[in-house]
C-alpha cells in the first residue's frame, strides 16, 4: 500500500511540475541512450487520460521484428505486465483478432482485451509497414474476474533504416474501462509503452542471437 500511495503522490507531483505544457504538446518524459528509445506522452484535450508515443530504432531487420511482434503466445516474454495472448482469428494475413490478459497495477483487478489489428505492408514506394490496431470488447463475452478493456487504438510504423538497422515509432491511447483512480492509469500509459519496446527490443536481439548459434 505505501507503494501505492507513493505512485499516486508522484503522479499528483508530476502533474504539478507540467502543469505549464499544454494540451495536446508530446512532452519527453523518458530518455534512454543506452537503447535509443525516447518516450512521450500527452493530455488530449477533452480526456482525462494520457496518450502515449514511443520512438527507437534496434539492430533488426524488418522480417525478424515482424516476427517476434506477431508471435502472440510468447508475448508474456516481453510486453509489459501480459499474462497471456492468444491469437483469435485470422481473417488474412494482413488482418487478425488476439486477446489479451494484462496485469494490473496493485489493488485493481486485471484487464483482458481482444484486438483487431490491420498490418499495411511494406512497399518501397512507401518505405515502411503499418500495424493499426484498435479494442473491440465486445467480440467475446467478457470474463466474470476480468475488466474489459474498453478502447485501445495504436499506429505502429517499422521504417527499415538500412539492411540491419529498424525504426519505430508507436503512438496511441487507452482506457482500460472498469473504476480506477486516474493516477493509476496515467502510470501505466507512461510507463508501458517504454517497458514494452524495451522488452522488445530484447526480444529481437535474442532470438537473433538464438538463430545465429544454430
Amino acid at each position: 500500500m505505501l507503494s501505492v500511495n507513493a505512485l499516486a503522490a508522484n503522479d499528483d507531483l508530476d502533474d504539478l511540475r507540467t502543469s505549464n505544457i499544454a494540451r495536446d504538446e508530446w512532452r519527453l518524459i523518458k530518455q534512454d541512450r543506452a537503447h535509443d528509445i525516447q518516450a512521450y506522452d500527452k493530455r488530449d484535450f477533452g480526456k482525462s487520460l494520457r496518450a502515449f508515443k514511443v520512438d527507437y530504432e534496434v539492430e533488426t531487420t524488418l522480417d525478424d521484428i515482424a516476427r517476434v511482434y506477431f508471435d502472440f503466445e510468447n508475448y508474456r516474454k516481453w510486453f509489459y505486465q501480459v499474462q497471456e495472448a492468444k491469437l483469435i482469428k485470422k481473417v488474412s494475413a494482413t488482418e487478425f483478432y488476439y486477446y489479451i490478459v494484462h496485469r494490473a497495477p496493485p489493488t485493481l483487478p486485471d484487464r483482458d482485451a481482444i484486438i483487431h489489428a490491420v498490418i499495411e505492408p511494406y512497399s518501397v514506394k512507401k518505405g515502411y509497414m503499418q500495424l493499426s490496431i484498435r479494442a473491440v470488447p465486445d467480440y467475446l463475452p467478457a470474463q466474470a474476474n476480468l475488466v474489459r478493456v474498453q478502447e485501445q487504438d495504436m499506429i505502429v510504423k517499422f521504417t527499415p533504416l538500412g539492411k540491419e538497422k529498424v525504426h519505430l515509432e508507436a503512438e496511441g491511447f487507452v482506457d482500460p474501462g472498469g473504476i480506477a483512480p486516474t493516477w493509476a492509469m496515467n502510470f501505466v500509459q507512461r510507463n508501458a509503452p517504454y517497458s514494452t519496446m524495451l522488452g522488445l527490443q530484447r526480444r529481437v536481439n535474442m532470438t537473433a542471437t538464438t538463430a545465429q548459434t544454430k
